[in-house]
Order: C-alpha cells, then structure tokens, then sequence
C-alpha cells in the first residue's frame, strides 16, 4: 500500500475542527496531557521521528492512528481507547481477533476525526509521519504525540511504539523472540536455499514485495532469498501481465486486495500457471489483511505460522 500524507482541504478542514475543540477546552491539551496521570514528574521524554515528546511514565488512555501501532500495543497488553479503521473496512482489522473489543473507532486512516479523538480524553497519541505529518501539531494539542516512520521498518517501529507505551523492556523481548522463532521456522523449511516471493494482486497492479517492506522482511529473516528485481524508494516492483514470469520463485506467495475478479490476478492467468512455483504446488494464497496490514508482532507471527504450515513437510525443498 503506498502511504499518503494528509493535505490539502482535508487538513484544512481537520485543523478547523481541532481548533474549535481546543478553544472550547480552554487550552491546549497537550500541555495538560501529561498530568493526568499524576504530577509533571511522571513524565519523561521519548524520542522520535518528529523530534523530542514527553509522554507520561505509564499513559493510561491512548490514541492509535495506524495498524502497526495498534498491533504493538495490543501485542504488549495495552488496549487502546481509540483506533482508526482502515479506508476500505469496517471496524478494526480481524486478524486481532478480541483484542479489539472496547475500542473506539475515531475516524479512518485517511481522514481521523479529530473530535473524537478528544472527546476521549486521551494521554498519548501514536501515528506515523508519513499518514499524518499535515496534522502532526493538531494532534499534539489534544495530547503528547509520537510519530514513526515506514522507512525505519516495522522492528523500529513496534521498539519506538513500546518505548512511548513505557514498555521498552518488553518491546524488545517481543522483537527476540520473532528473531529467534523466524530463524527456527527457516531452518525447518530449508529457507536458505530457497528463493521466495510474495505477489500481491490490486485492482490496476501487480506489485512483488522487496526486502524493505513488512512481508518482505519476514522472508528475508527466515533465510529465504528474493527475486532480483529493480524496487522503487518503497521496495516495491511493479509488473505487467506480460512481466509475471520474473516474480518466479522457489515458493510464491499471492494476497488479492479485494475481490478476486476486480484485481490484475485475471490478466496474469495465462503466465501464472507456468510458473514453476505454480507448477511444483510451492504457490500458496494467504490473507492480505494479515500479510500486507498486519505490520507488528502479532501480524509477523501469523505471517511465521503460514510459512511453517504451508512449507513444514518439505515438499517445496
């Protein structure tokens, strides 16, 4: 998914209303934000992509405004009071199962509602540059703000996020543990000598995932190797119908983002099944909410269990 900052009449229409909650308050949230929890002392400074915030020791009631933030949190035991939902879903992603209960939705990804992110009350809102830089300083008036950047990979991402959470100790024992779980499942695979690819079928495109992105980077830690592709800044190739053939791999991995029947998955069919992965029985579908959204501890470790069920008796050795 490429990742679109918030500009235009919308931040404009954004910024609007965060101005007239803030008036209505009284003040700027941000500089009380920090004492719900006690007194100026049970803050500290956490840094980050934006530059230096203080969040409180312990934030009791916090905002989520993306998907790997919310993993994280709720990867680490903190249910936020309030989440966006994706632009093309209803309510929160699936793949979190009941975690999700209790939280509110409070707007999309695309356009938050800043209302009603206020309106609860919250002590520390997390979110990335790149969705929301436009408006960064609006929402640090409701409440301290920590933001991520996509570039630095979901690892540093989900670290900055249990850092902000004051749960730094246990972020980084989150992070080992998939390290050494992904190097278990790639030695039972055979990964090593294996090339894989993961396809993802859009409905005006066919991207093949590179190193730098979240499916991708999981592969590459279980030890599999990619194809050589020329990636964009996202680590991203794009192919034509006609190009399908060199996303040929070993082993393949295809997510459609909707229906079947409205994505680009039709145009490749008559390449697709002449592909040796396709051939051998090594080219598996697995879920694009889990594969592509699922950026966090708990999406890398669904995307570990598919790996080990689909390759675990070693046919595609």
């Amino acid at each position: 998914m490429r990742l679109r900052p918030l500009t235009g009449p919308l931040a404009a229409s954004l910024l609007a209303t965060v101005t007239l909650t803030a008036c209505s308050s009284g003040g700027n949230a941000a500089e009380t934000s920090g004492q719900q929890g006690g007194s100026s002392s049970d803050v500290r400074a956490v840094e980050h992509t934006m530059g230096s915030t203080e969040v409180p020791v312990e934030p009791q009631r916090v905002v989520v405004l993306d998907s790997p933030h919310l993993d994280t949190a709720l990867a680490l035991g903190v249910t936020p009071v309030g989440s966006v939902q994706s632009d093309v879903a209803e309510g929160l992603p699936g793949y979190l199962g009941d975690r999700t209960e209790g939280i509110e939705v409070v707007g999309t990804i695309e356009e938050p509602d800043l209302e009603a992110i206020a309106a609860l009350e919250p002590d520390l809102i997390l979110s990335s540059q790149v969705r929301h830089e436009a408006i960064y300083e609006q929402l640090g008036d409701i409440a301290p703000t920590v933001f991520t950047e996509y570039e630095e990979g979901w690892e540093a991402i989900a670290g900055t996020t249990a850092d902000a959470l004051g749960r730094a100790d246990e972020g980084e024992e989150l992070l080992a543990d998939y390290r050494d779980r992904a190097g278990e499942v790639g030695e039972a695979v055979g990964a090593s000598d294996l090339r894989a690819a993961v396809v993802r079928f859009l409905p005006d495109e066919t991207r093949v995932y590179g190193p730098d992105t979240f499916s991708g980077s999981v592969l590459t830690d279980v030890g599999f190797g990619l194809p050589d592709l020329e990636y964009d800044e996202y680590s991203m190739a794009y192919l034509s119908a006609e190009e399908i053939t060199q996303a040929d791999a070993d082993i393949l991995f295809a997510t459609t983002y909707g229906p079947a029947e409205e994505t680009t998955r039709g145009s490749v069919s008559a390449l697709w099944g002449g592909l040796s992965a396709v051939q051998r029985g090594c080219q598996f579908d697995v879920e694009d909410s889990e594969w592509m959204l699922g950026i966090g501890p708990i999406g890398a470790g669904i995307v570990l269990d598919d790996i080990q069920a689909t390759l675990g008796d070693g046919a595609c050795r």
